[in-house]
């Protein structure tokens, strides 16, 4: 580390602390006896999606929490909520340990947590995800749902 006063490359820590994600070092100049501040970030491994078509592109925090966000428009959902999905799914992602991941592996993880959180915007997610053909097909989707929650309801 060099010292942002002298250029000397010897320093000592005073002190250090956690600071979000990082880490806060305070040091002192062992040649001019400076103190300064250093912050020190984990980096992530770049993550890549597999888009169906095969095309790779770059893990976007925005663009999954948009994506999500969409699908809970009007509905009595916090934000915080949606933010708390995105943050479980994306360290799941990196948890995986893998440097691709399939979009598909994305879809479903959205769709188990949403359909735990609110049945309409999973219904409004997974008509966009999966490119429900026709009405029947959302039809069978929705009776699902419904029979699943008579089922649960009855279980208990």
């Amino acid at each position: 580390m060099k010292c942002p006063f002298c250029g000397g490359i010897e320093s000592r820590v005073i002190d250090t602390r956690e600071v979000g994600d990082g880490i806060r070092r305070r040091r002192a100049c062992q040649q001019c006896q400076q103190r300064y501040t250093t912050y020190e970030a984990v980096v992530k491994v770049t993550l890549q999606i597999v888009k169906r078509d095969g095309r790779r592109e770059d893990f976007d925090r925005q663009k999954l929490f948009e994506g999500i966000w969409k699908a809970c428009t009007k509905r009595p959902i916090a934000s915080d909520a949606v933010e708390e999905m995105v943050d479980d799914i994306e360290n799941r992602l990196y948890s995986l340990g893998q440097a691709e991941v399939e979009s598909k592996v994305i879809g479903e993880m959205v769709m188990e947590r949403l359909q735990k959180l609110d049945p309409v915007a999973y219904v409004r997610f997974a008509s966009v995800y999966r490119s429900f053909a026709d009405l029947a097909t959302l039809k069978r989707e929705v009776d699902g749902m419904i029979q699943r929650g008579e089922d649960k309801d009855q279980a208990t």
